[in-house]
């Protein structure tokens, strides 16, 4: 559920930098989104696991992976960073060019972004999200359902997603946009 400002005008990043630390939010075209409770176990096990094996994967290569809470800032155009309108917490994201690197994390779109969705967050994470990463410039995204035991591939082509490929979680996938990395499903628990 988003949340508005009292005086209609959208949220930017300064606003967001000024939020309290103990409560995350996204913030997607001004409107804040609560994160939540933390996540169940079964979708940290995942998302630590697929993390482990990218960055044992892109050791000593110039791509980077980082697990949330890590800060992505998207910007429109030209704003500046805290009129930034758009930031968002992926479960895993992977950048390539150091340049969109920063203290405060990531400032333009990711090459990769890996999102493990539970219950509370699938529609979120396929509908808005995924408008959010297309339309960012995010290259690959793939949406992991732990449960269901399949991942959703987004594939960015003339700045459009393609129609999405879908996979049961056996065997390995690798990343088109990061190819170094290889996801071996089998290391990832079953129940």
């Amino acid at each position: 559920m988003g949340l508005l400002k009292k005086d209609a005008q959208p949220f930017t990043y300064a606003d967001y930098c000024q939020w309290p630390q103990d409560e995350r939010f996204e913030l997607i075209d001004g409107v804040a989104h609560a994160m939540g409770p933390a996540p169940v176990r079964r979708h940290q096990v995942f998302a630590g696991e697929i993390f482990r094996q990218i960055a044992n994967a892109l050791k000593g290569k110039p791509c980077q992976p980082f697990i949330a809470p890590f800060d992505v800032r998207l910007p429109k155009a030209d704003r500046a960073d805290d009129k930034t309108d758009t930031v968002v917490q992926p479960d895993i994201s992977v950048v390539c060019d150091k340049a969109k690197l920063d203290e405060r994390g990531c400032m333009g779109a990711p090459d990769w972004v890996i999102e493990v969705v539970s219950p509370a967050t699938a529609s979120h994470d396929h509908i808005l999200k995924r408008q959010v990463y297309e339309r960012s410039g995010v290259q690959e995204y793939w949406i992991v359902h732990p449960v269901d035991r399949m991942v959703t591939v987004y594939w960015l082509i003339d700045g459009a997603y393609q129609r999405p490929d879908v996979y049961e979680l056996t065997s390995t996938l690798a990343s088109l946009a990061v190819p170094a990395a290889v996801i071996d499903w089998n290391e990832l628990p079953t129940d």
